[in-house]
């Protein structure tokens, strides 16, 4: 969603930085390029404003000016003004509450709020361990509690059983009624929604408050719907009092005003944002990390987290363990290309690296397809466990045969077996160096290690772009942490697709689709 601002931005104060003494003159001119890229990424006017003068306040002070680096300490008040506007500290959903209590759910029609409804209570039972109940009160769309009812059976969250005829007031009391008895801790309140505000849904809105007293009173809004969306949380926020903003479809190429805008516009926080259509797309909103992406220092540690959460780390030890020994058969490879794909795909995990914003243009040339990883896997499971363990016995009729099962042709075998090749002797040189592989798998959270260090994002970016990163030689991409089995070993390996990458970016061969034509 950030992309184009992040862009902006990145040049902006790149500029800064490599520039030896600055001027009040300087950083004047820097910030009104930064004024310009803030209002056309929709942010609000009053709060670019704000944002500017803060930073001018700071930044033409005499101990920026006359520092040793005063670009970077621009950098760091732009980096501490991003976090500011965005909203300091991230606030959590609340749940010190007396169970059961209601969660309610409010937003206009279309923005996401039924899917937002199903994703916050699967968060909330695997998560955080709570016994939660789903209840929807909109009687007015077609459908729409049978929609919650099949994402409830989806997610295996219980949802209250529909009655026909009942107001939403009524299904509201009888939900917690239902969570008493049941013994629930949490009661997600799908509220209806409309094409516009009025003054039926907000009466609606008040009255379903005043019946359940809830604990959370969660706006959910469209974050591509720019400034639209501030208006409607000041509007909500007005009539009922809401608590907190989920924003959804921040994965969507919008400009990001809406977002950047929220919090300082309406003083809530916003608690959580939705990343994808799938049950467990959504994340905590950490303004830090969101500064540090808008400003291309990347997110190892929500990279970190992604990994805690989606990988095997029984089958990541026991990988870190062969690969110490110099051990990767296909089968290990295959385990990684699907690692690799729970973690978002070699452009998910790129996209967190730090730096790895400035080389935008390398990438787009590279033309990573992240569906080849797919195809690769399917290569793999087209083999006999013979030959997986084996690669060597892949002769030309075998190689026809496995092309012929995956529905690829015999070059992409052959081009997946180099691969394999490159990364098992790679594999071999770590395992005798020890070092190398110890740092890689021990200091950054790995099975073994001791967990993610807590590191400054800015020390981190410039540990990568000077190749210190453990696990990283100079010029490659860092190695991942977080029990990502080695996937950092995958960097340093030639070119994407045959697509070579400039500044030693590497990667992984085969990913690309090659130059396009």
């Amino acid at each position: 969603m950030f992309e184009s601002l992040s862009d902006r931005l990145s040049g902006i104060l790149d500029k800064l930085t490599r520039r030896g003494a600055l001027s009040e003159a300087d950083v004047s001119e820097a910030l009104r390029e930064v004024r310009r890229a803030l209002i056309e990424a929709d942010v609000a006017l009053p709060v670019v404003k704000s944002f500017t003068d803060k930073v001018r306040t700071r930044a033409v002070g005499q101990e920026v000016l006359k520092s040793v680096t005063p670009g970077q300490q621009v950098v760091k008040i732009v980096h501490d003004q991003l976090v500011e506007m965005l909203g300091g500290a991230g606030e959590p959903i609340d749940l010190n509450a007396a169970a059961p209590f209601a969660i309610m759910m409010v937003g206009l029609q279309g923005s996401g709020k039924t899917t937002s409804t199903a994703k916050i209570a699967l968060r909330l039972t695997k998560n955080e361990r709570r016994k939660v109940l789903m209840a929807s009160l909109d009687t007015r769309r077609p459908a729409a509690q049978e929609q919650l009812k099949v994402l409830g059976e989806q997610t295996g969250i219980e949802t209250l059983p529909i009655v026909a005829g009942q107001s939403p007031v009524q299904i509201a009391s009888r939900a917690m009624t239902a969570a008493r008895l049941g013994g629930y801790d949490i009661v997600m309140l799908d509220t209806a929604g409309r094409t516009h505000i009025d003054e039926p849904l907000m009466v609606e809105m008040a009255e379903i408050k005043a019946a359940t007293n809830p604990h959370e009173i969660l706006l959910v809004a469209d974050s591509l719907t720019g400034q639209d969306a501030v208006n409607l949380a000041t509007s909500f926020d007005e009539r009922v009092g809401i608590t907190g903003i989920v924003l959804t479809r921040m994965d969507g190429d919008g400009r990001g005003g809406a977002a950047l805008s929220m919090r300082a516009v309406t003083g809530k926080p916003v608690k959580l944002v939705g990343t994808g259509e799938k049950a467990d797309a959504l994340e905590e909103f950490h303004p830090a990390r969101i500064a540090d992406r808008i400003l291309g220092m990347g997110d190892i540690v929500s990279l970190v987290e992604k990994a805690a959460r989606e990988l095997d780390q029984e089958k990541a030890a026991k990988m870190a363990a062969r690969m110490q020994k110099g051990n990767f058969d296909l089968e290990d490879l295959a385990e990684q290309l699907r690692q690799m794909e729970k973690l978002g795909g070699m452009s998910g995990i790129m996209g967190m690296m730090p730096g790895v914003g400035k080389m935008k243009k390398q990438l787009d040339a590279a033309n990573i397809d992240d569906r080849v990883i797919k195809r690769q896997v399917a290569i793999i499971q087209s083999m006999t466990p013979q030959e997986r363990r084996k690669p060597d016995l892949l002769k030309a009729s075998r190689k026809k045969r496995i092309a012929t099962g995956s529905g690829v042709d015999v070059a992409d075998v052959n081009k997946l077996l180099k691969m394999h090749r490159q990364m098992a002797d790679m594999m071999k040189q770590m395992g005798k160096g020890k070092g190398l592989l110890g740092k890689m798998m021990g200091g950054m959270g790995m099975p073994g290690g001791g967990g993610m260090p807590n590191i400054d994002p800015k020390e981190l970016e410039r540990m990568a772009q000077s190749g210190q990163l453990p696990g990283q030689m100079p010029g490659q991409m860092p190695s991942l942490p977080g029990g990502l089995g080695g996937l950092g070993g995958l960097g340093g390996l030639g070119g994407l697709g045959g697509a070579k990458l400039p500044g030693g970016l590497g990667g992984l061969p085969g990913l690309g689709r090659g130059k396009k034509k």
